[in-house]
């Protein structure tokens, strides 16, 4: 930079990646300007829990304000993003407001994708922020509710089947926690159904779930998922989602609760980038993680497609944000100090996925392991990435108590309450009348 002023950064993004950026570029010479359209970091990973009931949106969420307080070269403004203009360095917002910058970091991240069926969206939610969580949180937990005050079984049934579609991390781990709600943490709270009696459907429409893992842990979080009575079915695409019934595999299973875990893609603003793309909407990038043509412009985590011989392309996980993150920042002061910039260079550590209380699969290395082991070490990793103290001493406390208790202390129903019901409540039954799908015929 030839002027005196301090190069101009504009972070998009509040999530790991852009945070770790800014982390970075605590500097004199820069000045970096955060913006995101939430006003918190969101400890993603994590997100599932609040979904099932376990841990509040407080305990993995923080302000990002209160994250930058003490780094004085950072400001925050809470915006959404349009459109960004490379050739007049511009980044224009939903209010009319554009920024200037230097240099541009794009951490944009993933949004669900109902690959054409956006008519989906109102039947089956995704889970990508706390708003989604909420929503699942309600929905799983209203199910229950109805399903006590239904007098007619096949409703009943209906009421206490729930479907996750989609057989990665998110669903798999959604399909366990659910589980264990039904079997453990709400079987003393009901007089009139059994909630062990709920159906849990997975479907995955490839040959095994959790497909970036190798095969034996695959299979592993099947057996898991198995055992505490979650219907696995496997190469079962789904047709159609409608408001009572999902449509899959040539059958129809009635289902009140559907949940969407099986697509994402990038940012739509990405586009304005004028990039390449690949089919997830993710930015084709350079080595070093900036945009072809435009060296003052990274993309970094989900929203970035980085070649990798192991995944084909890097996968998108925290520690991918966070590391290319901190490299464009590194490259950054590199051109400030007239230095050549280095190529981005991903340290796999590894990926965890648990699957319900104390079982877990773990790729680490040359390590394929499940089991206590596995789940102590995705429960360490991730309370120590949580950001703050308090966060992790009372998602340490939540945990411990859950584990011994089975009790998840977040299950009060917010938003809209369901509406009374006229038709007479049911006596008490052991067991509702089996109805998980019947076959789809013309």
């Amino acid at each position: 930079m030839t002027t005196q002023r301090p190069a101009r950064v504009v972070v998009l993004g509040g999530g790991f990646g852009g945070v770790s950026a800014a982390r970075a570029l605590d500097d004199s010479r820069v000045h970096v300007t955060i913006v995101d359209r939430q006003n918190y970091h969101l400890f993603q990973p994590m997100l599932y829990e609040v979904a099932t009931a376990a841990l509040s949106s407080t305990e993995i969420a923080t302000a990002i304000r209160g994250m930058f307080r003490s780094q004085r070269n950072v400001e925050v403004q809470l915006a959404e993003v349009t459109s960004i203009d490379v050739n007049q360095r511009q980044v224009r917002m939903l209010d009319g407001r554009s920024i200037d910058y230097d240099y541009l970091i794009c951490a944009l991240g993933l949004q669900t994708h109902y690959f054409g069926n956006d008519e989906w969206a109102p039947y089956a939610p995704g889970l990508k922020t706390i708003d989604d969580a909420l929503e699942i949180r309600r929905r799983v937990l209203i199910a229950f509710e109805l399903a006590e005050a239904e007098a007619d079984p096949v409703k009943r049934n209906q009421l206490m089947t729930f479907v996750i579609v989609g057989g990665g991390p998110t669903g798999v781990e959604l399909a366990g926690a659910i589980a264990e709600i039904a079997r453990y943490t709400l079987r003393k709270d009901f007089r009139r159904i059994n909630p062990a009696d709920a159906k849990i459907l997975l479907l995955e429409g490839g040959p095994r779930i959790l497909p970036s893992y190798p095969p034996e842990l695959s299979e592993r979080a099947k057996r898991d998922l198995t055992r505490l009575g979650v219907d696995v079915r496997l190469d079962t695409m789904v047709q159609a989602i409608r408001r009572e019934a999902v449509v899959a595999g040539g059958w129809v299973i009635p289902a009140r609760t559907v949940i969407w875990a099986a697509g994402t893609r990038a940012n739509p603003v990405l586009a304005s980038l004028g990039a390449a793309q690949d089919r997830m909407g993710r930015v084709v990038v350079e080595p070093d993680g900036s945009v072809p043509g435009h060296p003052e412009v990274f993309v970094i985590g989900d929203a970035a497609h980085v070649a990798d011989r192991k995944y084909g392309a890097l996968p998108g996980v925290a520690q991918v944000a966070m590391q290319m993150g901190r490299h464009a920042a590194r490259c950054i002061k590199a051109d400030l100090d007239g230095r050549p910039r280095g190529a981005f260079h991903y340290w796999d550590k590894g990926q965890l996925a648990v699957i319900g209380r104390g079982h877990a699969v773990a790729d680490i290395g040359r390590w394929h392991f499940g089991g206590f082991l596995a789940w102590f070490i995705w429960a360490f990793v991730h309370i120590f990435f949580l950001i703050g103290f308090r966060n992790r001493v009372v998602t340490m406390l939540d945990w411990a108590w859950s584990y011994v208790s089975y009790q998840r202390g977040s299950r009060i129903i917010t938003g809209t309450t369901p509406p009374a019901r006229p038709a007479p409540v049911a006596p008490p039954v052991s067991t509702p009348t089996p109805a998980q799908g019947t076959p789809l015929r013309a």
